[in-house]
């Protein structure tokens, strides 16, 4: 099956919609995880796996159909820079492919072991397929400036060099057997250019998404036009959808528009709660954002405009994702497309 086949069967299996999970900075944090280190939330894989895991598993029982990976501000450099080799720091990539796959297979138990209701409780145990998206943040991200939301590299930044920033960590990324790669919070066209040409030149046949950010719903953050970053998705055969995330819920509708202008695949929109986040402090300044109950009164439009993935980035919850799952006015799936989840024996939980 192709790329953008596969999408589609996915999302006709999720009813025309699928649910993408939330903010995973917020919940580790809320959990107790200490995360002021240039490797962000990246450093519960050194620390704290099984938080990693268990934060997965919670998004998974809010009704997500695509978990993604604790990979964001994971780099080969950013491991390096905390005196690990570059082959323990590949290691740890594929180490986050790997928590969110047993994360899977965990939920894929409870959901046998669980009644033959789709929920338990305010837990959503439904035998469906789910994806692992491989989480690959901009280059912004590794810099830990806050540059993912600006844009800004200088000018002596070109497409080789984030090429070469990104190939090796790509690569180990897509060993590591995600179901998909998600190039996120893409500031610029540039990078965006240079995360599909690396999918090409390393042959990886896993499909990606590219999901940019936007600070005034019009543009992306460096203030390149969202038409021409959207061009540079569809122009690549291994990019099966396309979107914005880490983006005030407010300029998400327009946002949506403009891209079904510029695309024929899927749109994917997965914003942040709204609040404002101070780079100088690295905190996000608060009563800045939306309620739940606001963001997810959005979800409808959004859909009714194009997007077809639909989830949430910082400072969202399992809440939020629960409270996504139950608005959407999910389709009866095909009998035939029923998905049917492995069913794992002793040895394997």
């Amino acid at each position: 099956m192709g790329h953008a086949a596969m999408m589609s069967d996915f999302l006709r299996q999720c009813g025309g919609v699928a649910v993408i999970d939330g903010g995973f900075a917020t919940e580790l944090e809320r959990h107790g995880a200490d995360l002021n280190d240039p490797l962000w939330s990246a450093k519960c894989l050194l620390t704290s796996p099984d938080l990693i895991r268990r934060v997965h598993l919670d998004y998974l029982e809010a009704g997500a159909d695509i978990i993604l990976t604790a990979s964001y501000q994971a780099t080969i450099q950013g491991f390096k820079n905390k005196g690990y080799s570059v082959e323990q720091g590949e290691n740890m990539l594929r180490k986050s492919v790997e928590l969110a796959r047993e994360a899977r297979d965990i939920y894929y138990t409870r959901c046998h072991e669980a009644s033959t209701k789709d929920t338990t409780g305010d837990k959503i145990l439904k035998q469906r397929q789910i994806l692992v998206a491989a989480s690959v943040g901009s280059y912004g991200a590794y810099l830990a400036d806050g540059s993912e939301y600006s844009g800004d590299y200088g000018d002596a930044m070109n497409l080789e060099f984030l090429k070469d920033f990104h190939r090796r960590r790509v690569k180990a990324l897509a060993d590591a057997g995600p179901d998909l790669i998600a190039f996120e919070t893409v500031p610029n066209r540039l990078e965006a250019q240079a995360f599909a040409m690396l999918l090409e030149e390393e042959n990886i046949n896993i499909p990606a998404w590219l999901s940019f950010n936007s600070k005034d719903g019009i543009n992306v953050v460096s203030g390149d036009s969202l038409i021409e970053c959207v061009a540079v998705a569809e122009s690549s055969n291994k990019v099966v959808a396309v979107g914005i995330n880490c983006t005030p819920p407010r300029f998400i509708r327009d946002l949506v528009l403009s891209i079904k202008k510029a695309t024929s695949k899927p749109i994917l929109i997965y914003p942040n709660s709204g609040e404002s986040y101070d780079a100088d402090i690295k905190q996000w300044v608060q009563h800045t954002g939306v309620s739940d109950k606001d963001f997810v009164s959005y979800v409808n439009k959004w859909c009714e405009a194009g997007a077809s993935l639909v989830g949430g980035c910082c400072r969202t919850t399992p809440h939020t994702i629960r409270s996504i799952y139950g608005t959407l006015s999910r389709k009866s799936a095909d009998p035939s497309l029923v998905f049917e989840a492995p069913r794992l024996q002793p040895s394997e939980r």
